[in-house]
């Protein structure tokens, strides 16, 4: 119980910590390329100081596709998401105090993209996500200053290139805290796409896995 403690802790602050920096710098007015560092730096910093503690999803659909690779057991994730998604709040909620309400980052899709196309870009940079963390976890040797770096890297490259057009959430926590304090919609959108993103993900991995086996 300890041990399950401290991770959801871990996922708390972890996230937390996250999206207020990520929602921070678009708060404080960065540029695309700043805002975009900024997220994968937040995230970099965050598996290297809370990996060890729960491994650093930050993420519900990370932590759903770990649960189908086997990395997570099931019965914790609802602690993970409930922790998650309370981290997303308290970040968003230390950007609306420290820095005003007048720019809490919402995910949102821009006018000219279809809902179709917003779904499909989120699908597919969630899988991506998902890919390259399964892809140093599994196959590089799972070193967590490695596993930190590319995908801090692999989060800020995502939000470059689609930030404009969608948010680039790839995370519904991320979408949750900016998009509940602000009164957003699209919480339901972002949350499938960016499930089905990492869940199809996590399947292939566990297929390819298992036959190799």
């Amino acid at each position: 119980m300890e041990g399950r403690i401290r991770a959801y802790g871990a996922e708390l602050v972890g996230t937390a910590w996250m999206v207020a920096i990520g929602t921070g710098s678009v708060a404080l007015g960065g540029s695309l390329l700043q805002i975009s560092l900024a997220f994968g730096a937040a995230v970099t910093t965050a598996i290297l100081a809370f990996r060890g503690a729960s491994g650093a999803h930050i993420n519900p659909a990370v932590s759903a596709a770990f649960v189908v690779t086997g990395h997570l057991p099931r019965n914790e994730l609802p602690g993970y998401v409930l922790a998650q998604a309370g981290g997303a709040v308290i970040g968003s909620g230390a950007v609306y105090t420290l820095l005003g309400p007048e720019d809490l980052a919402p995910t949102v899709v821009t006018s000219g993209v279809s809902l179709i196309g917003a779904i499909a870009i989120e699908v597919g940079i969630t899988a991506a996500l998902m890919a390259s963390i399964l892809a140093v976890v599994l196959v590089r040797g799972d070193s967590t200053p490695t596993v930190a770096l590319v995908v801090g890297a692999t989060v800020a490259a995502l939000a470059y290139a689609c930030g404009p057009l969608t948010g680039a959430s790839m995370n519904p926590a991320r979408t949750f805290g900016p998009n509940l304090l602000a009164g957003a919609g699209g919480l339901v959108m972002y949350t499938l796409a960016t499930l089905t993103g990492a869940v199809l993900v996590g399947l292939a991995a566990r297929r390819r896995f298992s036959q190799a086996d």
